[in-house]
């Protein structure tokens, strides 16, 4: 316990040492910053606005971040086939899309972040993962980790600690990878498993896999050694000062603009409005006075929104003007509870006053709700 003290005191004078102002400008060859941010919107900010701004030619970055719990999935990816957004809003973890491609992962305070950011041409993440391996065996020789063919990064030959993804831009690029510290396992089972059914999709599936914490392996480890043994490593590679500098992703002077970055980062038309197109073809089975209702819904969803809506309901379940107009209202509207819910509500204004048919109507939107 002394000991890791010490560590933690040691890597804690290093970053201090180093100014924020400038940053971008201090150094050549090689820079290593960290976020104090915990906001995933934010880091993933920082990950836009130096992939936009900083010239790499003269100055590679290693960016190194944490999130509270958040699950962000890749630039190509379906949130309702990915994960569980119920669930999600019930725990109020945030739900966020980033700029590279990839699958889903699960973020918390137990798992690291690590950003390379070059120039396209020397873009290479299979280095960049050696490096991270390499960084591993220095402060655990024993430990058993190396890297896929798909770049991830497995421990005992079985385990996956690290998942990969990048962007590559006409000039720029950036590869990010995750290492799993000691992330809540059973929140991350749990959000990363879709209770969807009946949905069609072109966009990119994650692919599962079985996933340990490396506190697992040894517990005398703990994220500031992780970082500042990557950061060692990152140093030598570059043959530049090992110093970390610390930014504030909401600081303006340093960051210009950063700040409309996490704004829209945060937008339900990024988020949500950037899914590829998809259909879904489901059946509510509705438990109505002792007896069970099979309603088929049928929809296709573009840019967010419901484009074609068909429900299959029983004949005379509700009157047939209230039924178009249900249809009618959602047929352009956001695939979302919130939306939904508002549109619903508005709409029960035009029921006739009648219990029964206030009932159904209830039933019935709170099972469309439940699909979002």
């Amino acid at each position: 316990m002394v000991l890791q003290s010490v560590k933690s005191c040691l890597w804690m004078s290093c970053i201090l040492r180093t100014p924020k102002a400038c940053f971008w400008s201090t150094a050549s060859g090689g820079l290593i910053i960290q976020s104090v941010s915990n906001d995933v919107y934010q880091n993933l900010a920082v990950e836009d606005w130096i992939h936009d701004h900083m010239d790499l030619e003269k100055q590679q970055v290693l960016f190194l971040w944490r999130n509270s719990p958040a699950v962000v999935i890749g630039r190509h990816q379906n949130p309702w086939q990915e994960c569980n957004l119920r669930l999600l809003r019930q725990k109020n973890i945030k739900l966020a899309r980033r700029r590279s491609g990839g699958g889903t992962v699960y973020h918390d305070l137990g798992n690291i972040n690590l950003t390379f950011f070059t120039t396209r041409k020397k873009y290479e993440r299979m280095e960049n993962l050696k490096l991270v391996v390499k960084a591993l065996k220095a402060l655990r020789p024993l430990l058993d980790v190396h890297v896929t063919d798909r770049y991830d990064i497995l421990l005992d030959r079985k385990y996956k600690i690290s998942g990969t993804a990048a962007k590559l831009g006409r000039t720029s690029a950036y590869h990010h990878c995750t290492l799993l510290c000691n992330a809540d396992k059973c929140v991350l089972s749990s959000v990363l498993k879709s209770p969807f059914k009946g949905l069609k999709s072109n966009a990119t599936p994650s692919v599962p896999a079985l996933v340990k914490n490396l506190f697992e392996e040894d517990p005398s480890l703990t994220s500031e050694m992780l970082l500042d043994a990557i950061a060692k490593e990152y140093a030598v590679q570059h043959q530049i000062d090992h110093h970390i500098t610390l930014i504030n992703p909401a600081d303006e002077t340093l960051l210009p603009g950063i700040s409309d970055k996490t704004k829209e980062l945060q937008t339900w038309e990024w988020v949500y409005g950037k899914t590829p197109k998809f259909s879904i073809s489901t059946c509510l089975n509705m438990v109505y006075k002792d007896s069970v209702l099979d309603v088929k819904v049928n929809m296709d969803v573009k840019h967010g929104r419901i484009e074609v809506c068909n429900i299959d309901l029983p004949e005379q379940w509700l009157p047939p003007g209230l039924y178009s107009e249900l249809v009618k209202s959602l047929t352009g509207s956001k695939f979302c509870p919130n939306e939904t819910t508002t549109l619903v509500t508005t709409l029960l204004r035009l029921c006739p006053q009648d219990d029964e048919l206030h009932s159904r109507w209830s039933l019935l939107c709170e099972n469309m709700i439940r699909l979002m």
